[in-house]
């Protein structure tokens, strides 16, 4: 049985999707990150591009490295690089 994963996308990344949420479907164990990029990327083709130079949070601290697990009813964020000031 699947869950739900809300994503937040912010600058680029919500400028290649064309909204600033996005829910997926994860298994209830959870995904690791990379996989859930993975699907995202499919999904999302203009988004996969993007996804290269992102950094992504988890429940709003940094993850670490690829193989960091979400889980259903986390808030899993792709912050891409930001400009500005």
């Amino acid at each position: 049985m699947n869950r739900r994963l809300k994503v937040l996308l912010f600058a680029t990344a919500r400028e290649a999707v064309g909204r600033s949420r996005v829910d997926v479907d994860i298994p209830k164990n959870g995904s690791t990150v990379r996989q859930v990029v993975a699907l995202l990327a499919r999904d999302y083709p203009r988004l996969a591009g993007v996804l290269t130079s992102c950094r992504f949070t988890r429940n709003g601290e940094y993850v670490q490295g690829w193989s960091a697990r979400v889980r259903p009813g986390d808030e899993f964020a792709i912050h891409p690089p930001y400009s500005g000031g």
